[in-house]
């Protein structure tokens, strides 16, 4: 979708410490980034830095973008291109600012603002992992086709993005989240703060008696390899309370859509810590008043990273059916499966092709009608 499309789309990575401005056409970046400072507790100084951050992109292209489309932190009003609420990194947008319309008025340009999460998730359904995926079922002689993904980012946040039957899934308000569920080890607090940045940091702390601050996830991850001075014991079992609470998280949201899950993010670096735990808790099983065991989640859960694993969900379980009352025979397949991913795009590149097809499927979807 849009591989092969010649229409230029500007991108922004907004960042509360740093503005990347690039442009995008045909999945690929057409121009060198720019980087300027966020300064993003002043509006007048954040917004004067945008303005001149969009004018050089457009200086440096051969032909008028068609649209403006970028990520940016909420909370917001996105279909309005309205950002305002609590932003810890855009304070001076917390009263309210109507981007998308200065931008728009400014530059004569559609503007698209979305979720990050949102833009990850469609990014990977177009143009990343769920094509790929769809590609090496038909390669391997299978003949289903999946359209429905999760996107989560593991970062300094637990953020989602949810595509349904190929369509960005928006919901109502612009509110699709996991973040906010119970965390499954501490009923009483959001998933999230044990399945972030700061929860890797605040648990290899507690189980290692170490308080140093300046910790980064990274540092604990060398600390599990050991090649950092620390407690290798204590990073390893960080990163798995990490991959238990998220796995919980996606198991209700795999039950409830039914879909594939890539996940994205700085964290997946130390995946092969995270994804074991994640795993696990997506395949447990709760058990109803009567003593029934039922799976967490009522499909069989494969890691789609493992090459064994890739093949026996691409098979399932098919067998012939006799068609009652004749000696006709249906194939029968009662295995309903799902698996998870790590992107192969990464989440930056991810986002700027989620930002880039939501902007052309939306000035293609506003012509038709």
């Amino acid at each position: 979708m849009y591989k092969n499309d010649n229409r230029t789309v500007i991108t922004l990575d907004a960042g509360g410490t740093n503005l990347v401005f690039s442009a995008m056409r045909g999945y690929e970046f057409i121009v060198d980034p720019i980087t300027l400072p966020s300064c993003s507790d002043d509006l007048d100084r954040c917004l004067g830095t945008m303005v001149k951050g969009f004018r050089q992109v457009i200086e440096q292209l051969d032909e008028k973008p068609v649209a403006i489309s970028f990520a940016f932190p909420g909370p917001a009003d996105y279909r309005n291109g309205i950002i305002g609420g609590y932003l810890p990194n855009f304070p001076s947008f917390r009263d309210g600012v109507a981007l998308g319309p200065f931008l728009s008025k400014t530059f004569g340009l559609p503007v698209f603002i979305n979720n990050d999460g949102d833009l990850f998730a469609f990014g990977e359904a177009t143009g990343g992992i769920l094509p790929e995926i769809n590609r090496r079922i038909k390669e391997l002689g299978g003949t289903r086709v999946y359209t429905n993904l999760l996107g989560y980012t593991f970062g300094t946040g637990l953020g989602i993005g949810s595509v349904i039957n190929g369509r960005l899934n928006l919901g109502n308000n612009s509110c699709v989240e996991t973040f906010c569920l119970r965390n499954k080890c501490m009923p009483e607090i959001i998933a999230e703060e044990g399945a972030s940045i700061r929860a890797i940091k605040r648990e290899y702390a507690s189980l290692s008696g170490d308080s140093d601050s300046s910790l980064t996830p990274y540092d604990i991850f060398l600390i599990a390899e050991g090649k950092k001075e620390g407690k290798p014991e204590a990073a390893v079992k960080a990163f798995e309370k990490f991959g238990e609470i998220a796995g919980d998280a996606f198991a209700t949201a795999v039950t409830l859509t039914d879909s594939l899950v890539v996940v994205g993010g700085g964290l997946t670096g130390a995946a092969k810590y995270i994804m074991p735990a994640l795993l696990r808790e997506m395949r447990s099983t709760l058990s109803t008043m009567g003593g029934e065991s039922v799976q967490r989640v009522q499909m069989r859960v494969f890691d789609l990273d493992d090459e064994l694993e890739f093949a026996k969900f691409v098979v399932g379980d098919p067998h012939p059916l006799r068609v009652y009352g004749s000696d006709d025979t249906v194939t029968y397949d009662p295995m309903k499966r799902t698996g998870v991913a790590l992107s192969k795009l990464g989440a930056s590149k991810a986002i700027s092709i989620g930002a880039y097809v939501y902007a052309l499927s939306e000035i293609d979807r506003q012509q038709v009608s």
